[in-house]
């Protein structure tokens, strides 16, 4: 039998034992409605029988005993018909001890609850500290009585103090936010599995599964004053109430007819059929929807709503919308948090020392987590998710600062050379350098000089020279005796950093060739044994290469200065493991996408800044063109011409294959097309993520080599491969790229003494006004550009460019220049007063500050 009617079954048969008296359940049988009908709900038990329950004892402690046994009668009789194993209701109210009557038999010891039977059947009426704090004392049977547990009060308003937030929470009660979701009634093993599908684990978790977004309802209107369009709440009674099929009985539509006083609305649902028995007419109702329109009439359709006397969580107020999974119902959901959120935020203790807090005009901790689940305003939302937005950037700004200040307790060799060198090196170059090279290079030099390591990310746009920076710091570390490497994150990149490098020392230093030396995957094990005893020797000095560089057998006799390229693409171990191979040796990372100075200020604060916005003389921009789909033909004519001049060319597709759910062109249909129909005189290669790395080496090392005259790809061609011989860049589906995207693709083509041109396609004609593809038109500077993407679609390229070690941003937005200020002035005062985070009154900002970077705790560069 469904364990959901069975706890049922049991407790109707106990209340027929005690005459009716409303005691079977303590506090009254309507008191175990809300925790039966949510695990009903989750325990698949039919909506009609849910409905009958609700309706039938919602009213039971006002009948009179004769009453309640025909409400109860009514209720297993219906039970009988889903279920005839369970047998004819067991006799009259006299034959089963109606109170002042002689008692029937003991009924057999398998058809009664027991006394803990009854204990157990009664629902959860609160969660004490105790409970939360000792999961092991908790059920953790998905059991129906195991309910959602009983609503708290709401939330206080933002101006009542949250209660127990000024004193610490009783012994034992910080451990209930990393108890196990089951210490929850009505959650058991199978529950808590499929609510790890969302990252919730432990009650903590509950707390801060934020909302996605609110649905407000807190409009409440007469009926009379309903606009078309509007979404609103309202307060009424049903008049009138019927069920009819439509479409041939496929379609079960309920119509209620709800007035208030001063005028009357026509409400459907569909395929809801229980509500014609939930819905009493003469019953209260509170519903809340959009208001629309049909022949004339407003009307609601399929409104959220709740009996006017319970508690509303789902109407009548701001409505939190949770991210769901599958097997879990938003009001499920909704209720459980409810209970969590009133039981739990009041204990959180505020990280934020007192001083702080009453300066920023803002909510405490445990006011702002009421709030931003259940708020009582739109103001109270607001001030809310700021206060929790400025939570997260506080953390990550005192994070990195602490990072800072922990790296740059650090010693190492220094690496000093004489104004003399620096001027020779500089003389030797086969190219003059800009105003920002030089600046560059004085900066990483005085750098060097010390013995505190070199941190820092230099930041220049494509084309900007940022590899003459890394060869300087590289040749500084060989003029000292010392080892260096640098890292590329394809074996392409690698090769290519490998023969820059190999000019400018030919021009600049008197190194052998043999000092210089190249590992990737497809060096041979010969080499790779000569390349492990040239570095254990000291006879190598530069080592490039790929993760091959992290290898075991890999080790320096005096690695001292190390160089990441594209380092978004290593993660932090990655990058730890090679500086542990030359004790805190100096770094330098490289990127090529533009970061406006405020997010990189926020973003890699633990790093020295050094940015190259200046490009070397004699670049020529790449022309760039915005092409209406009708004209693709036209852009292939004019890719035909570039290829007949002995050019190479780039085709972008947004998709790697097509897809019934997205109409975009897709690189693996359209390349075969292009090579059969287009270009068929020419060979067009395709590269996209899923081939395997020995396959996208190869399709790249072929284009790179001239063997491919157009290579057709996704997006993994953003980054990493340098052709120079390459004119022209199409890009198919234009407006599905942010603009940090599309300008790295453009990127790729303009390398070379060749006049470039990058075309943009969008999918449709109107698109062709998209703003990110005008800007695309009207400039070259990849920091404008990356200003405007950051203004317009926020900072999620950004944020999937770095390698995290904290938790995931959830309401701070790093456009918010603002608040990342007020954050950093705040972490700077917190930093400079107690750089560790020592004192006693910042004990709890330091648990705070650690559990937000533990996700993936390391050193963020």
């Amino acid at each position: 039998m469904n364990p959901a009617i069975e706890r049922l079954t049991k407790v109707l048969r106990l209340e027929a034992r005690r005459g009716f008296d409303n005691r079977a359940i303590l506090g009254g049988l309507e008191r175990m409605l809300e925790p039966w009908e949510a695990e009903a709900e989750r325990a698949d038990v039919p909506q009609a029988i849910v409905q009958l329950v609700e309706s039938r004892l919602r009213d039971y402690p006002r009948l009179s005993p004769k009453a309640r046994e025909d409400a109860l009668r009514g209720i297993w009789r219906r039970l009988e018909s889903e279920l005839p194993a369970l047998g004819p209701w067991s006799g009259t109210a006299a034959a089963i001890g109606v109170a002042g009557e002689a008692p029937a038999p003991a009924p057999e010891a398998d058809q009664l609850p027991s006394a803990d039977d009854a204990a157990a059947s009664a629902p959860a009426v609160g969660m004490e500290a105790s409970t939360l704090a000792d999961a092991s004392s908790s059920q953790t049977a998905d059991h129906p009585t195991a309910a959602v547990p009983q609503e708290a009060a709401p939330p206080p308003p933002p101006s009542a103090p949250a209660p127990a937030t000024t004193r610490p929470g009783p012994r034992g009660a910080e451990p209930a936010f990393d108890a196990p979701l089951t210490a929850v009634s009505g959650i058991g093993p199978k529950s808590a599995k499929t609510l790890e599908r969302l990252g919730l684990y432990t009650l903590g978790d509950l707390l801060w599964h934020l909302p996605r977004r609110y649905d407000d309802y807190s409009q409440m209107r007469p009926i009379n004053r309903l606009w078309y369009g509007e979404e609103v709440t309202v307060i009424g009674a049903v008049e009138e109430i019927r069920l009819r099929p439509v479409r041939s009985g496929h379609l079960k539509l309920v119509e209620a007819l709800i007035s208030d006083g001063t005028g009357a609305l026509r409400v459907t649902w569909f395929n809801q059929p229980w509500l014609a028995e939930r819905l009493e007419p003469g019953s209260g109702v509170v519903l809340s929807g959009k208001v629309e329109q049909y022949l004339g009439r407003l009307i609601m359709n399929n409104p959220e709503w709740e009996p006017l006397e319970r508690q509303q969580l789902h109407t009548n107020r701001i409505v939190p919308v949770y991210p769901l999974t599958a097997g879990v119902s938003g009001k499920w959901l909704r209720r459980v948090i409810h209970s969590i959120v009133g039981r739990l935020a009041p204990r959180v203790p505020d990280p934020l020392p007192a001083d702080l807090l009453s300066g920023l005009d803002m909510p405490s901790l445990a006011v702002a987590l009421q709030q931003v689940h259940f708020p009582d305003s739109q103001e109270s939302m607001l001030r809310a998710q700021r206060r929790l937005a400025f939570d997260e950037m506080f953390f990550l700004q005192l994070g990195v600062m602490l990072q800072k200040r922990d790296w740059s307790e650090l010693t190492t060799e220094g690496l000093p050379v004489s104004e003399e060198w620096m001027g020779g090196f500089e003389s030797h170059l086969p190219f003059p350098l800009t105003k920002a090279q030089k600046v560059s290079l004085e900066e990483v030099r005085s750098d060097l000089a010390t013995t505190r390591p070199m941190n820092r990310l230099l930041q220049g746009d494509v084309g900007s020279g940022k590899t003459v920076i890394a060869a300087a710091c590289l040749a500084i570390a060989a003029e000292n005796g010392a080892q260096s490497a640098i890292m590329a994150p394809t074996s392409i990149l690698a090769e290519q950093h490998w023969r820059t490098l190999k000019q400018i020392f030919q021009a600049t230093t008197t190194l052998p060739e043999s000092a210089l030396r190249l590992l990737i995957g497809a060096t041979s094990e010969a080499e790779k044994g000569d390349v492990r005893q040239g570095l254990l020797d000291g006879t190598i000095r530069v080592l490039v290469g790929t993760h091959a560089l992290l290898e075991d057998p890999i080790l320096f006799q005096r690695l001292r200065m190390v160089v990441i390229d594209e380092q978004h693409r290593f993660g932090v171990e990655q990058r730890k493991l090679l500086r542990e191979k030359g004790g805190n040796p100096h770094l330098l990372v490289m990127t090529a996408t533009p970061i406006p100075r405020s997010l990189a200020l926020t973003l890699y604060g633990d790093l020295d800044l050094t940015v190259l916005d200046e490009m070397p003389p004699g670049r020529l921009s790449v022309e760039t063109r915005v092409l209406r789909p009708v004209e693709r033909s036209r852009a292939y004519g004019f890719i035909r011409s570039q290829l007949d001049e002995g050019r190479q060319a780039f085709i972008i597709y947004p998709l790697v294959e097509s897809s019934e759910a997205v109409d975009a062109k897709a690189a693996v249909d359209e390349h075969q097309r292009l090579q059969d129909e287009v270009f068929t005189g020419y060979r067009v290669g395709l590269l996209h993520g899923r081939m395997r790395a020995e396959e996208k080496e190869d399709v790249m090392g072929q284009f790179y080599r001239g063997e491919l005259s157009v290579l057709v790809s996704t997006s993994v061609v953003e980054v990493g491969i340098d052709v120079t011989n390459a004119a022209v860049m199409l890009i198919e589906g234009a407006n599905r790229f942010g603009l940090a995207q599309l300008h790295q693709f453009r990127g790729r083509v303009g390398r070379g003494p060749h006049h470039s041109y990058c075309l943009l396609i969008p999918e449709r004609d109107e698109d062709t006004s998209n703003e990110r593809l005008q800007a695309m038109e009207s400039t070259n500077d990849g920091f404008r550009l990356a200003e405007l993407d950051l203004e317009q679609r926020g900072p999620g390229d950004f944020l999937g460019t770095r390698q995290w070690g904290f938790a995931e941003l959830r309401l701070a937005r790093l456009s918010d220049i603002r608040l990342i200020e007020k954050a950093r002035q705040a972490a700077q005062q917190i930093s400079s007063a107690d750089p560790h985070l020592m004192l006693p009154e910042h004990a709890q900002l330091n648990k705070a500050v650690a559990r937000f970077w533990s996700p993936k705790k390391g050193e963020m560069s």
